[in-house]
């Protein structure tokens, strides 16, 4: 009962913190727009003038972005977290963020005319990296979780090498330049059109939810799980690819952000101190407070967001380590 009380709790939280940061965000950014104009447009008081475009065609649009992408972050960190039992894992693991900056990067240097055919690109290119990493581990026949974790450090230092290639091939005044974006990710580029792309988040997070006791077997260890009638193969077969089709597509839109998938979960791991109850939903929650939270000084000072990313990473792996040396950061389930 304590437990259930501090998941709720911790939830409780959290939600308050994303509808806060989500509020804020609307009323941030380059065209300002104040609280009596904003609830006038939600009343529809002002239709068809420029405040009530900005707000319905940019400023609310990036918030819902931003809230689903960080959501997509932070669950699949917490599922590659615990599926691999390592508290190293995050979405880069399978390959899909260097697989997906490096289709972006082809789709510009080949003269994309459009940003849909660079998201086409990016969002191939993350899941032919998942294909990779698990014909790789197929091709071995290892079972062990850490084969999935080299295979993914393989594919992604492929993927670097093949962006690190087009950097040298790009224009340096056009084509690098929004190569070098898009790897370091932005919301600034969203509008209402391109809400409906990632889609595939919902029905992603949906069937994770729903998959949330093969998850926790497999955090038991593949030996332990065989022996609790689950296929450690075949199930972690099916939650990277879940994942990594949810990953690409906020990728393919936002481009390559650094650190949220790895730090969301630990933070999520610290409010409940444990990976049972509501952990998955939590690690979906805190992904989307901090995206939200690095994107407000990403507008105002125009930066791309993973500088504020990593910013937002450091006292939190600080403190992790910090846990670790104290010796009360456990494994409890």
């Amino acid at each position: 009962m304590k437990k259930h009380g501090r998941d709720w709790a911790a939830a409780a939280a959290c939600l308050l913190l994303v509808g806060g940061l989500g509020t804020v965000s609307l009323f941030v950014g380059s065209f300002p727009l104040s609280l009596s104009q904003i609830g006038s447009i939600l009343t529809g008081g002002m239709e068809g003038t420029l405040e009530a475009q900005v707000f319905w065609q940019l400023r609310f649009p990036r918030m819902c972005m931003g809230l689903l992408a960080g959501w997509a972050l932070g669950l699949a960190g917490g599922v590659y977290q615990t599926v691999f039992r390592n508290p190293l894992a995050s979405p880069d693991l399978t390959g899909v963020a260097s697989g997906a900056s490096l289709g972006a990067a082809c789709a510009i240097v080949l003269g994309a005319g459009t940003r849909l055919e660079i998201m086409g690109g990016s969002f191939l290119m993350g899941m032919a990296a998942l294909a990779l990493v698990l014909l790789l581990v197929g091709a071995a026949r290892l079972e062990r979780t850490g084969s999935y974790i080299l295979a993914g450090v393989i594919v992604s230092s492929l993927a670097e090498a093949g962006l690190m290639t087009l950097k040298v091939m790009a224009d340096p005044e056009r084509e690098l330049a929004a190569i070098e974006v898009w790897t370091m990710g932005s919301l600034s580029a969203m509008t209402a059109d391109k809400l409906p792309l990632p889609a595939a988040v919902v029905l992603c997070t949906v069937a994770l939810l729903l998959l949330r006791r093969p998850i926790l077997m497999l955090s038991l260890g593949d030996e332990q799980a065989r022996s609790l009638g689950l296929d450690p193969v075949f199930w972690r077969g099916v939650l990277l690819t879940l994942t990594t089709l949810m990953v690409a597509a906020v990728v393919s839109v936002l481009g390559a952000v650094a650190f949220v998938g790895l730090i969301a979960p630990h933070i999520a791991r610290l409010l409940l101190g444990r990976r049972g109850g509501l952990y998955l939903p939590l690690c979906g929650l805190v992904g989307g407070a901090v995206l939200l939270c690095a994107d407000l000084p990403a507008r105002v000072c125009t930066l791309p967001l993973s500088i504020f990313t990593v910013l937002l990473a450091v006292p939190v792996l600080a403190a992790l380590l910090w846990r670790r040396k104290e010796g009360t950061y456990g494994d409890d389930a």
